[in-house]
C-alpha cells in the first residue's frame, strides 16, 4: 500500500525538509539545474529566502509530502515588474522513488488553483531537450513548446539544449 501523499503550499517550517529534498534531487538526477554541493543549505538563509518568497503574492512553492517529508515540489516565481507580474517561471522536481505516481500532475493542479488567485496568466518553464518524461507531463497539463535554447547548459562536459514551454490563460 502506497503512503498517502499530501500536496500543499510551502511553509517556513518546511525549510529543513525542502533543503533535504533539493540535496537528494541534486544527487539523483542530472536533469535539473544544480549540481551536488552548489546549493546554499544554510537553514537560516533558506528560511529567509522562503519568508521573502511567501511575502510575494505572485510566487509560491507547492510541496508533495509523504509522512511529513518533502518528496517533490513545484515552484513558481512571478515577475517583479508591472509588465511581467502576470508571468511565473516554474521549476519542478520529484524524487525518482516517487516518479510515475501522478505527483507531478497533482502539483500542477494545485498550482493552477493558486495562479487564479495570484493573477498569473502565463506559466513558463524550460526542460532539457532529452527529458522525454518531463516533456510528456508538461504537454499533458497543457504546456506548448515555444522554442529551443541551443547549448544553454553543460552537463558532464556536453552541451544540452533546453526547450522553452509555456501555458497561457485567458
Amino acid at each position: 500500500m502506497r503512503p498517502r501523499i499530501e500536496i500543499r503550499p510551502l511553509r517556513e517550517s518546511d525549510t529543513a525538509s525542502l533543503i533535504r529534498l533539493n540535496q537528494r534531487l541534486d544527487v539523483e538526477t542530472k536533469l535539473m539545474l544544480y549540481e551536488p554541493e552548489e546549493r546554499d543549505t544554510d537553514v537560516a538563509s533558506q528560511r529567509n529566502n522562503i519568508r521573502a518568497l511567501l511575502a510575494r503574492d505572485n510566487s509560491t512553492v507547492i510541496l508533495a509530502l509523504s509522512d511529513g517529508e518533502a518528496i517533490g515540489f513545484l515552484g513558481a516565481i512571478g515577475g517583479r515588474l508591472k509588465r511581467n507580474r502576470h508571468c511565473a517561471q516554474l521549476a519542478i522536481g520529484v524524487l525518482q522513488a516517487h516518479a510515475g505516481q501522478g505527483i507531478g500532475t497533482r502539483l500542477f493542479a494545485e498550482l493552477e488553483e493558486w495562479r487564479v488567485v495570484a493573477g498569473i496568466s502565463r506559466l513558463e518553464l524550460t526542460v532539457m531537450a532529452h527529458n522525454d518524461r518531463a516533456i510528456r507531463l508538461y504537454e499533458k497539463v497543457g504546456f506548448v513548446r515555444e522554442g529551443i535554447r541551443r547549448r544553454s547548459l553543460k552537463v558532464d562536459d556536453r552541451y544540452v539544449d533546453e526547450i522553452h514551454m509555456a501555458k497561457c490563460f485567458a
